[in-house]
């Protein structure tokens, strides 16, 4: 089973390097970050012809989460427990399309996108945390099953993780306290697995669209892919697809891919185990 996740910065925009991606790649379940639309407007149709099933999250022209799969989709959830609500001044409180789950196969997954931060006097660096916290506190509960997390955590967890500490752009990613916060997710038993396969330094899988930062290898490692135990046994390799931020049309994100092994994923007597739906 092959699962990757991808910030495709608008899936209107990319929908035909996405799926050209799927069928290259020969990809099994896509977790997928800022579709920048609402279900109704997300294009289906290419999906369809190669494959697979889709199903969406957004509210509005930002944010946005979905999960292509040619391996079903079962027991969806369009957030997470207690997940936290951000307040725009004089608007109220709304839960972000952020997170998104599903059971794909033997294979409980979740596609999130974290927020960014903005600046570490901004609001949305406090909801950041509270985001993380939050995910790491439900992904406690999900640990004994198999279940893969993925997506754009908007943290850069070492010094090597980002071409430079005091880019301009990333206060909000390199702070003590938000790589602690991450490692929260580790703490509730979930693995990182891209690293275990592909440790090497500066290895990014996001590079800004200005200053050349592509070309001069100024990027952020931002996407992963966390595993519970049992998911973590059973994978097999991994990638950084770093050519997919080549060409016209890209994506400022790169995908990221896990190989598993889909006979030591949890499957007992032909039935899937599965987080039960809340």
């Amino acid at each position: 089973m092959r699962l990757a996740t991808w910030n495709v910065n608008s899936i209107r925009a990319r929908v035909d390097r996405v799926v050209d991606y799927l069928e290259r790649a020969d990809i099994d379940v896509l977790l997928i970050q800022e579709t920048k639309c609402k279900p109704e407007q997300l294009p289906l149709a290419p999906f369809a012809q190669a494959g697979y099933d889709v199903i969406a999250h957004g509210l509005n022209q930002w944010n946005g989460v979905a999960i292509a799969s040619r391996m079903g989709i079962a027991d969806v959830e369009t957030s997470f427990a207690n997940q936290p609500a951000f307040s725009k001044p004089g608007a109220d409180p709304v839960v972000e399309a952020r997170a998104i789950g599903a059971t794909c196969g033997p294979l409980r997954v979740w596609s999130v996108y974290v927020p960014n931060g903005r600046g570490l006097d901004d609001p949305h660096y406090a909801y950041k945390r509270a985001f993380l916290a939050r995910l790491a506190d439900a992904a406690g509960t999900w640990a004994g099953q198999p279940v893969a997390i993925g997506g754009d955590f908007n943290v850069a967890p070492t010094p090597t993780d980002i071409w430079d500490e005091a880019d301009a752009e990333a206060p909000t990613h390199v702070t003590q306290e938000i790589r602690e916060d991450l490692v929260r997710l580790e703490h509730a038993g979930f693995a990182e697995l891209s690293r275990r396969f592909v440790p090497d330094e500066r290895r990014y899988t996001f590079w800004d669209y200005k200053q050349l930062r592509f070309p001069r290898n100024e990027g952020m490692r931002i996407d992963f892919l966390y595993a519970s135990a049992a998911a973590a046994a059973a994978a097999t390799g991994a990638a950084i697809e770093r050519d997919e931020r080549k060409g016209k049309g890209a994506s400022d994100h790169v995908p990221v891919v896990v190989d598993f092994d889909p006979d030591r994923l949890g499957i007992t007597g032909g039935t899937v185990i599965s987080s039960p739906r809340r």
